[in-house]
């Protein structure tokens, strides 16, 4: 056999045995692309046993989006310390724990006492309109010492509409009945006595309208021109 023929022959033979592997290769590659996984078919056939869509290729579904619930931030807690106060009411106006009474005696007739029974008196030299000025200050105020109160005291026997507060030289509040201020006398022995009545002609018993009391004057003294 010439060689010719012999490398003919072999040719041949190679491109046979190509052909044979190369069908082999493609029915195995279409083999396995055609075959699925037991678990994707499982899950395919109950999608498609869902819609009976056989025969289709399946849908896979996306799960649905739930809408999201917005975050509501609280508000930080604010330390009791620092928490501002309740509102509180507002405060009762102080009550004077001190007392005037206007009342008649046997034989001054009208006067009027503090809450302790003290005689009130009147100074003819202060200045009571347009408002009540004291003019007894240092060694006077301590011979008739002043009726001192920051707050209006309570009232019985007096028009309450005569009672006020002025302010003394020293900045004290002293209250007065009709402008006139009022004191007490150091040298009356207890409570009642009018020793200071007429005291230097211008120390009288004050009434209860503010008016000097004019009974029972000492000897020598006389009764001021109204």
């Amino acid at each position: 056999m010439s060689v010719i023929r012999r490398n003919r022959i072999a040719i041949g033979l190679a491109a046979g045995l190509a052909v044979v592997l190369g069908l082999g290769v493609w029915s195995a590659t279409s083999g396995g692309t055609s075959s699925k996984p037991v678990a994707q078919t499982e899950t395919d056939l109950g999608v498609l046993g869902d819609y009976g869509d056989v025969g289709q290729p399946p849908v896979l579904q996306e799960p649905a989006q739930l809408p999201e619930t917005p975050v509501q931030q609280q508000a930080p807690e604010v330390p009791a310390a620092q928490q501002p106060p309740a509102a509180q009411p507002p405060a009762a106006a102080p009550v004077s724990s001190l007392k005037l009474v206007g009342k008649a005696v046997d034989q001054m007739g009208l006067v009027v006492q503090d809450g302790d029974g003290r005689t009130m008196y009147r100074f003819d030299k202060d200045t009571p309109k347009p408002e009540g000025k004291s003019n007894c200050n240092g060694q006077c105020a301590e011979t008739w010492p002043p009726l001192l109160s920051d707050t209006i005291p309570q009232v019985e026997g007096i028009n309450a509409s005569l009672v006020s507060l002025i302010t003394r030289a020293d900045g004290k509040k002293q209250v007065a009945i009709d402008g006139w201020p009022l004191y007490a006398y150091s040298q009356d022995p207890k409570p009642g006595a009018w020793k200071g009545q007429g005291v230097g002609g211008t120390w009288y018993v004050i009434q209860p309208d503010g008016k000097r009391n004019v009974e029972c004057l000492p000897p020598g003294v006389t009764a001021p021109a109204a």
